[in-house]
């Protein structure tokens, strides 16, 4: 993945990437394909398009897991009010200064709310 500027910052990232749907890669196709990252990597045009077509997919059925759960109740407008603010926080992070030491607090903080959320 291209790296930011703060390297504690891109591990907080790298870390949410691992517990994600997404690999590495794939989450590079993204920012590339919306035009949020300028990284170059290399691949063949036929697994570039191939890794394209499972985002697409991938990213279409979390949509509609959002939209069933919310709709059956399962994600109260609560538990997306969290995420959101979450996703903002995130947004924040990536583009400023983490102490080191404080790394693992925001991570365990987002799995603790997470959780939360997730409970059945």
């Amino acid at each position: 993945m291209s790296k930011p500027s703060n390297d504690n910052s891109n591990n907080i990232i790298n870390q949410i990437i691992k517990k994600s749907l997404f690999t590495d890669r794939q989450i590079e196709i993204i920012l590339k394909r919306k035009n949020l990252s300028d990284s170059q990597f290399f691949i063949t045009k036929g697994a570039f398009y191939r890794q394209v077509s499972q985002c697409r997919d991938k990213l279409l059925a979390l949509c509609y897991s959002w939209i069933l759960l919310r709709g059956l109740g399962v994600l109260r407008a609560e538990d997306m009010d969290v995420i959101n603010r979450l996703s903002e926080q995130v947004s924040v992070i990536k583009n400023s200064d983490v102490f080191p030491e404080r790394e693992e607090e925001v991570v365990m903080v987002i799995q603790e709310l997470l959780n939360r959320i997730c409970k059945l």
